[in-house]
Parts: structure tokens; sequence; C-alpha cells
């Protein structure tokens, strides 16, 4: 999940029906990015840091939580071991 970007979004009063509009996507495919469950395309996460919140470095925007990284390196883990 992105909490960052959640705050920011609810600190800047911007609705994820909104947010979704913005980026041209399914207010649906909005709240599957935003908590996690797909990934945000570089050209999502520009325009968001660009013309949404460019007081805010793009690492600090997209930063998620430490389950999530840790979904991710155990994912990493197990691809590189189905390789060898």
């Amino acid at each position: 999940m992105y909490k960052n970007l959640q705050e920011i979004l609810r600190r800047k009063k911007i609705t994820t029906k909104s947010y979704a509009d913005f980026l041209g996507i399914a207010e649906k495919t909005a709240q599957n990015k935003i908590h996690g469950k797909t990934d945000f395309t570089l050209g999502e996460a520009t325009k968001t840091c660009t013309i949404i919140c460019p007081e805010y470095r793009m690492e600090f925007v997209f930063e998620k939580t430490e389950k999530e990284e840790a979904e991710v390196t155990a994912t990493a883990g197990m691809l590189v071991a189905s390789t060898t």
C-alpha cells in the first residue's frame, strides 16, 4: 500500500475517483494501484509527482510498506530459485 500517496491525496482533498480521472483509468484500477495490487506505470508516477505533488520526491510518494517490501523480496527469491 502506498500510504504516503494516500495521505497526500487526502491532504489535497483529491478523491480516488478524481485521481483515476486525472490518470485516465477506472476508479477500481486506481484503488488497486494505491493498495499495491497492481503497479503504477512510470508515466502515471511521473504525472502524479509532477502535477499533484511536485514538493515530494517520487521515492517518498511511492514508498511501499514494509510488508509489501518483504513480499516483493520473497517473490524475487522464488523467481531466482526457479531459474537456477
